[in-house]
């Protein structure tokens, strides 16, 4: 049996890099432990700005998606005092899954989605499993909508009820992965990456019923919906687990194809598609990736600020004109070649105020948070800007529901700060996961509400 499961890792390695797919995150081998109005086009905050926070018996959270170990922290946000109200638990089927795995016996069992398993867990897992990666709560608070990378699926988890905890329906992506998600303004479709389908599924939060799809490049990877939920921005990364970072090898060629898009979410027609790497090559900065990871867009979504693979800094985009305004160089304080990096992810995490004023930019391999002006952006090429050093490998960036706070999630350390726009500091610091158990590696934070019954549920 060692045998036969170490050939199933070495051939899921090979499938893995024949199929040209995977994304950002990281996920455990054990069962687990138990959305900014208005100005801000991140679509969790716009979606959750539709109902008042205290309306309809909800109460305001963010929640923290704990990848490896397969568990959301629930966090109070109202008033000034950052509550942990519950730990819960995303994989409540996970030995089913695990049987349907790795179970010869299963009449489910398939040797190549073993091998995509196993090598999703080494490639691009560090040696975890890969439980939860995004997530959003619907409207009502009822029901929280997560993608778990490692079981290729998209599932709806039910927040209230005598049914609290379970699962009320599951789908399961193209492909073999599954990975970054985003909300329609009014909480109603998410819509997913397939990593390994090269597809975007859009579904109904409400019953997981799949409302259509669009192609993408290699390792479909961030989506955000426009204000009025008629278009999604969308970027594939490409090859990201592919060797050859320092220059042995062409890294355009390496890494597969790369497409920043804007699409029809009604007819799932592409409004328009570019080459990343070549708009930066037209501006003047002929060494920069294609690969464009996380992206925050402006409330009238004339601009766009990119993150793209192995760049400490901030690409400004403009969206009407599909040109790239200007580049700006942050800090890089890692001591690590390009060949070591996470996933290609120099910084992974970006997110606007609520004013459309202020940055907030996870450097991921600098192990730091900082918030940045667009002023100052506009004024300087390279900036040396306040820097935020409260954990290690600072993994995404969420603007606040009231726009005036950045979460930026640790994932070497398993906690998360708040930090002020307007102070450009940390105003509180949240363990996250099961402290001093095994590592959790939060990775997206999410502006959402739970029920009223849920908080008193877990006093």
């Amino acid at each position: 049996m060692v045998a036969f499961v170490a050939a199933i890792v070495a051939v899921g390695l090979l499938i893995l890099l024949a199929a040209r797919g995977s994304s950002d995150g990281a996920g455990s081998t054990a069962a687990a432990a138990q959305a900014n109005p208005g100005a801000q086009a991140t679509a969790d905050a716009r979606a959750n700005a539709a109902a008042p926070a205290n309306a309809g018996g909800k109460h305001p959270v963010i929640f923290v998606g704990n990848n490896w170990e397969g568990t959301a922290d629930v966090i109070s946000t109202r008033g000034k005092n950052f509550r942990l109200i519950d730990r819960i638990n995303i994989v409540p089927d996970f030995d089913e899954r695990i049987d349907e795995i790795m179970n010869p016996l299963n009449p489910k069992f398939d040797p190549e989605r073993l091998g995509y398993f196993l090598a999703i867990r080494e490639a691009v897992g560090e040696g975890h499993d890969q439980l939860v990666d995004d997530m959003y709560s619907t409207p009502d608070g009822r029901l929280l909508v997560v993608s778990r990378p490692s079981f290729k699926d998209v599932i709806g988890l039910r927040l209230a009820g005598p049914k609290t905890g379970e699962i009320k329906w599951r789908f399961e992506v193209a492909g073999q992965r599954s990975d970054h998600m985003a909300v329609s303004p009014d909480g109603e479709q998410v819509a997913v990456s397939a990593s390994t389908g090269n597809v975007v599924h859009l579904l109904d939060t409400d019953t997981g019923d799949e409302e259509g799809t669009f192609m993408s490049g290699d390792s479909p990877h961030e989506n955000t919906y426009s204000a009025d939920g008629k278009r999604i921005y969308h970027a594939s990364i490409g090859l990201v687990y592919t060797p050859g970072d320092e220059g042995a090898i062409d890294t355009d060629t390496n890494k597969g194809e790369r497409v920043f898009q804007v699409v029809d979410t009604k007819t799932q027609k592409i409004i328009s598609k570019v080459d990343m790497g070549q708009k930066l090559e037209e501006a003047g900065y002929p060494d920069l990736s294609a690969a464009v990871r996380p992206m925050a867009i402006t409330a009238n979504e004339k601009r766009a600020f990119l993150q793209v693979s192995f760049f400490h800094g901030v690409v400004e985009y403009n969206l009407r004109k599909e040109k790239v305004v200007r580049v700006t160089r942050l800090p890089n304080l890692s001591t690590r070649n390009r060949e070591q990096y996470l996933l290609d992810s120099a910084h992974h995490g970006i997110a606007l105020s609520g004013n459309d004023k202020r940055l907030c930019i996870a450097g991921t391999e600098s192990d730091y948070a900082t918030v940045v002006s667009r002023k100052r952006l506009r004024k300087k090429p390279s900036l040396e800007p306040k820097l935020i050093e409260k954990g290690l490998k600072p993994y995404w960036s969420t603007t606040s529901a009231n726009g005036k706070h950045c979460y930026v999630s640790w994932s070497g350390t398993d906690d998360i700060s708040v930090i002020s726009y307007r102070k450009r500091k940390e105003i509180a610091h949240i363990p996250v996961g099961d402290e001093g158990g095994q590592p959790a590696h939060p990775q997206r934070i999410r502006n959402g509400f739970v029920r009223d019954s849920f908080v008193a549920a877990n006093r």
